[in-house]
C-alpha cells in the first residue's frame, strides 16, 4: 500500500537541497569578495520510526538488528571555511591582508566588528575606515612616537597635516688638514684711532676722570669721549640714545653679520670693547699668539688705541675699512663714521674653514663655522686648533668653543673621541642649549693630517632634519605603521592591532565582510600581528576570497541531482496512491 510518509520524506530532500544550493550560490556569488570565507551546509538524518530495537543472540539463536525507517533529511547547519584566501598585491598602501589567523578589530560607533577585508580608506578626518564607515583600530603613539600599548584606539594618517622636526645629534666630517702648511707666526691686528693720527680721548668732565696720564680708560663713559675733530672743546662724540652699527666686517674672507651696540649713559668702553670682540668672534681662551699678542680687543689708555688682535690662521684675518663702523642716531640715520682703522698686521698660517646646518628642536637651521688651523709640528706630529662660531647662537659672543686635535705621524687622529658643543638657542622657543657632537674619524668619515697643496674639510653626514609633513606610510609585518616625512625622516605613528577567537566558526555573519561574536566563538583576544598565535600583516595587498569555483560546481550538480531525485520519490509514491485509488473504483 502507498504511503503518505515517503511524501514528507521526500519533501525534506527537497528542502534540504534547496538550502543546499542557497549557500552554493552565495558562495559563488561572492567569489569575487575581498577575504570571503566560503561556507558548506551539513545534512543530518532525522528521526527514525523504530518498528523493533532488535534483540541479542541467544544460545541457539542469532540476534536481529533494528527494524527502523527514517523519516529524512535536514540541514544541521552550516561550516565556514576560515582558510586564507590567496594574497593578492595590489601596489596601494592602504589595502591590508592578514597572512594567517586573526581579523582586524573594526568600530562603529562604539560597536566593535571582525572583518579579514582589508581594503582601508581614510575618510574626511584621515582615520582609515571601511567602505561601510567602520575605522580601524589599533595601538596609538606617545610625544616621542613610541607606541602606547593596551589602549585601542582609531588609526589616523594624518597625511599632509602631521609635522615633525628633529635637533641634531652628529655631525661627522670628511677631509685633509695639510701637514706641510706653515706654522702661524702671528694674528691680525687692526688699530681703531679717533683720527688719522689720534686717538681716543675722555672729555676734561669725564666721570669718572682717567688717571694721571692716560687720555681715557676702559671704564670711561662712551658718552664721556671727546669728539676728536674738536679736541678741548669737550664736546662728546657720543650721545644717549645713539648706538654703533658693525656691518660687512670681513673674517677670513667672508663678511660678519651685522651687529648694533646700543649707548647709554653708563656704556663704557669696556662694554663696547667686548661687543666688538664678541661680535668679531675672536677667542681668547687660546693664549697669546706666536708674535706674543694675545686675542682680543685691548686699549692703550696713554695713546687711546685701541687694538684688535684676532687669532691666528689665515681664515681668521680680520679686515675693518672705517665705512665698517657707524654711528646712528636714535632714528638710524648715519650720523659719521667715529673710527679710523689701520691694519698693522694679517694673519697667517695653514688653515681651512667650512660652513655647514644643523637643526634646533623646531627644526630652525643653525649655521655653525668650523675652521682648523695649523699650530704645531713635532716629532710625535701635528696639531691642529679648531675654532667653532656661530651668528645663530642667542648669546652675543660669535665664537662658541675652541680646541685642540693632535695627529701622529701618519696623518691619523690621536683620539677618535667626538667633540661635544653646545649653542645658546634661548628664547627662540626651542630647547636650549642645542648640544651636538663632532666626529672627526667615524668609520668612512676621517680626517686626515697628511701633505697635500691645500687644506679641505666638509661635513659628509648631519642627522636632525627641518621642519616636514608627512607625505606616505607603510605597514609591517608586524602591524607598525611607519611615516615617511618630506624632510626624509621616517616615524612610527601606529601600530594595527589583530583579534583572534578561540574558534573562528562561531562567529556571527554581520553582512558586509564584518563578523560579530557569537555565542560558540569565544571572546576576542586583542593583540598584534605575530603575537599570541595571530598573523602578520601585509600592506599593498588584499586577500581574496577562499571559494574554489570548481568545488561549488560540483556540489551545485550533486545538490540538484538530490533536489531531483528527492522529487521523484514523491512523484511515484504519487503514482503509487493514484493506481491505489483506481482499485477502489
Amino acid at each position: 500500500m502507498a504511503s503518505t510518509t515517503a511524501l514528507f520524506t521526500g519533501l525534506t530532500g527537497l528542502n534540504a537541497n534547496a538550502r543546499n544550493l542557497d549557500v552554493i550560490g552565495n558562495n559563488i556569488a561572492n567569489g569575487n569578495t575581498v577575504a570571503f570565507k566560503s561556507a558548506r551546509a551539513n545534512f543530518e538524518t532525522m528521526f527514525s520510526r523504530t518498528f523493533n530495537a532488535g534483540t541479542p543472540p541467544g544460545d541457539t539463536v542469532g540476534g536481529t538488528n533494528p527494524f527502523q525507517i527514517g523519516y529524512g533529511v535536514r540541514v544541521s547547519g552550516t561550516q565556514k571555511n576560515f582558510a586564507t584566501g590567496t594574497i593578492s598585491p595590489t601596489g596601494d598602501l592602504r589595502d591590508l591582508a592578514i597572512d594567517g589567523d586573526g581579523f582586524f578589530v573594526v568600530n562603529r560607533g562604539t560597536q566593535p566588528f571582525y572583518t579579514r577585508a582589508g581594503n582601508f580608506r581614510p575618510d574626511a578626518e584621515q582615520y582609515l575606515a571601511t567602505p561601510s564607515g567602520e575605522r580601524l583600530q589599533g595601538y596609538g603613539i606617545d610625544e616621542n612616537f613610541n607606541i602606547v600599548p593596551g589602549r585601542l584606539g582609531d588609526m589616523r594618517i594624518p597625511l599632509g597635516t602631521l609635522t615633525i622636526a628633529e635637533a641634531t645629534q652628529n655631525v661627522r666630517f670628511r677631509g685633509n688638514l695639510d701637514a706641510s702648511g706653515s706654522i702661524p707666526s702671528q694674528g691680525s691686528n687692526v688699530n681703531l684711532l679717533g683720527t688719522q693720527t689720534d686717538g681716543l680721548r675722555a672729555i676734561a668732565a669725564a666721570a669718572p676722570a682717567p688717571a694721571p696720564g692716560n687720555l681715557i680708560e676702559g671704564t670711561t663713559r662712551l658718552v664721556d669721549i671727546e669728539d676728536p675733530e674738536l679736541v678741548g672743546s669737550g664736546t662728546p662724540m657720543f650721545l644717549d640714545g645713539q648706538s654703533i652699527e658693525l656691518r660687512n666686517i670681513e673674517k677670513g674672507g667672508r663678511t660678519l653679520p651685522t651687529a648694533i651696540f646700543p649707548i647709554t649713559t653708563t656704556s663704557t668702553l669696556d662694554d663696547l670693547m667686548t661687543f666688538m670682540r664678541e661680535t668679531i668672534g675672536i677667542n681668547g681662551t687660546t693664549g697669546a699668539n706666536p708674535d706674543g699678542n694675545t686675542p682680543g680687543v685691548t686699549l692703550d689708555p696713554t695713546t687711546g688705541v685701541v687694538s684688535i688682535t684676532g687669532n691666528t690662521g689665515t681664515v681668521n684675518d680680520i679686515a675693518i675699512d672705517s665705512s665698517d663702523m657707524r654711528l646712528l642716531n636714535a632714528s638710524g640715520q648715519v650720523v659719521r663714521q667715529p673710527f679710523v682703522p689701520q691694519k698693522t698686521a694679517a694673519a697667517d698660517g695653514e688653515s681651512v674653514r667650512t660652513t655647514f646646518i644643523v637643526y634646533d628642536s623646531l627644526g630652525t637651521p643653525v649655521e655653525v663655522d668650523l675652521a682648523m688651523t695649523l699650530e704645531g709640528k713635532s716629532n710625535a706630529g701635528t696639531t691642529w686648533r679648531y675654532t667653532i662660531e656661530s651668528a645663530d647662537a642667542t648669546g652675543p659672543d660669535l665664537a662658541i668653543t675652541t680646541g685642540v686635535l693632535a695627529f701622529d705621524t701618519e696623518g691619523q687622529l690621536d683620539t677618535t673621541v667626538p667633540i661635544a658643543i653646545s649653542i645658546d638657542r634661548s628664547d627662540t622657543g626651542a630647547d636650549s642649549p642645542l648640544g651636538f657632537s663632532l666626529s672627526f674619524a667615524e668609520g668612512d668619515d676621517t680626517v686626515t693630517a697628511l701633505t697635500d697643496e691645500t687644506s679641505s674639510v666638509a661635513a659628509t653626514y648631519r642627522d636632525g632634519a627641518p621642519i616636514g609633513t608627512l607625505s606616505g606610510f607603510g605597514i609591517g609585518i608586524d602591524g607598525f605603521i611607519t611615516g615617511t616625512f618630506s624632510n626624509g625622516l621616517t616615524r612610527t605613528i601606529g601600530q594595527v592591532a589583530l583579534a583572534t577567537f578561540p574558534n573562528n566558526e562561531g562567529l556571527v555573519d554581520q553582512g558586509g565582510n564584518l563578523f560579530g561574536v557569537g555565542a560558540n566563538s569565544g571572546s576576542p583576544i586583542v593583540t598584534t600581528p605575530t603575537v599570541l598565535g595571530a598573523g602578520r600583516t601585509i600592506g599593498g595587498a588584499l586577500e581574496l576570497s577562499n571559494v574554489d569555483l570548481g568545488e561549488e560546481f560540483i556540489k551545485m550538480i550533486l545538490a540538484s541531482t538530490g533536489y531531483s531525485a528527492s522529487s521523484r520519490v514523491i512523484r511515484t509514491a504519487d503514482e503509487l496512491m493514484q493506481q491505489l485509488l483506481v482499485l477502489g473504483r
